[in-house]
């Protein structure tokens, strides 16, 4: 099955710009996320198919090769997988070929250096807070297992007081260059596995990787109004990169736990509150507690029925980056009394029969209403 075009996906235009590219991403990820639809392979597959593409248009180089080629340009690599194939280094194959064919002498040259480093892997952390902590925000102090630069060798993997020596087999550049034809190929150095350098003295510390598994505390801001799903990215948080490479990024994934009295849809709280059948009949007043800490007072009026709503505006969560807030609703259920004693009986008997259609105008109109119904198809009440 042919994939589908990169901006199609994502919903945008060529001319879109990064700022634009960036938010049409993050709209679709957090509506197709895997966390957000448990167990929906529509939706995973969707996610990943927005995501490869977002990982192409974000990379200049990788956007400007899928303008000119499409998705050609990535056909034995998987678009940005940097596997085999183009792959991300499409744009160098590009150039080799330019080179044999017209002679120019445009070779890269340099080494690989730092580019021939490995980058550190990204983590992902789930945190689970509560509804008081996502309405208030917090601090969140973070212990986590993971790579970190080796303080022995600072990274180099390398014994101390000695250094890593540049590669004989590529000289440094972390690549090999095979010509055959008018072609030349380029792979990565079996020697050296791209790094550009070896080490025949590795550091007794970390055995040659420039790394070391430690337990690290992170403070995280967690700010106000966060739902659940959101995402939270920690730049160069993330593993450390073999021997000197960059660090990858941390990534929190945000869980809220149910809260006992009330339940979120976006903004907005909503709470069940139960009122005795004569507070409903008569009236009166209630005391609701709210997440800000103060008491909201709720008037009940007579004659209030079970699944009423009454709103009260701004006292629901805040709206993550907006100085807007929800509202909290309450919903009124009417207590039908239990276990009444032989008097509670006896007066409850006394006012049903002192009672007539205007004291429940609902159900007595329900019955006639019904049947009028059955008497339309012949039946009988």
């Amino acid at each position: 099955m042919s994939k589908r075009d990169y901006y199609e996906v994502l919903g945008v235009s060529k001319t879109v710009t990064e700022v634009e590219l960036k938010s049409a991403f993050r709209k679709l990820a957090m509506q197709f996320h895997p966390d957000k639809n448990p167990g929906n392979h529509e939706a995973e597959v969707k996610f990943k198919e927005i995501n490869e593409a977002y990982q192409t248009l974000s990379d200049g180089q990788k956007r400007a090769a899928y303008d000119r080629y499409g998705h050609a340009a990535f056909a034995n690599g998987g678009a940005g997988a940097g596997g085999p194939g183009f792959g991300n280094d499409f744009s160098d194959f590009m150039s080799d070929i330019f080179d044999n064919f017209f002679g120019e002498g445009r070779g890269r040259g340099g080494g690989r250096g730092a580019g021939g480093r490995e980058r550190g892997a990204d983590m992902r952390y789930n945190l689970e807070i509560t509804l008081d902590e996502a309405f208030r925000g917090k601090t969140a102090e973070l212990k986590i297992p993971t790579a970190i630069t080796c303080e022995s060798c600072s990274g180099s993997g390398a014994k101390p007081g000695s250094k890593p020596k540049t590669c004989p087999t590529c000289g440094g550049a972390g690549r090999v260059r095979a010509t055959q034809g008018f072609f030349s190929i380029e792979r990565t150095c079996p020697n050296c596995h791209g790094r550009g350098d070896i080490i025949d003295d590795p550091c007794a510390e970390c055995g040659g990787a420039g790394r070391v598994t430690r337990e690290r505390t992170l403070s995280v801001n967690i700010p106000a109004g966060v739902e659940d799903g959101t995402r939270i990215r920690l730049a160069g948080e993330g593993e450390a990169g073999l021997r000197g490479g960059p660090p990858g990024d941390l990534y929190i994934f945000l869980s809220l736990r149910a809260h006992p009295f009330y339940q979120r849809d976006g903004a907005d709280l909503f709470c069940r509150v139960p009122i005795s059948m004569v507070t409903a009949a008569l009236g009166g007043e209630l005391n609701v507690p709210t997440l800000d800490g103060t008491e909201a007072q709720v008037k009940v009026p007579e004659g209030t029925q079970s699944g009423k709503q009454f709103r009260l505006k701004g006292k629901g969560m805040p709206v993550l980056r907006s100085r807007d807030v929800g509202d909290l609703y309450i919903q009124v259920v009417v207590e039908t009394p239990q276990k009444l004693s032989k008097r509670q009986r006896e007066l409850l008997m006394e006012f049903d029969q002192e009672c007539s259609k205007e004291n429940h105008p609902e159900s007595s109109g329900f019955f006639s209403r019904f049947r009028e119904f059955l008497d339309g198809f012949g039946g009988t009440a």
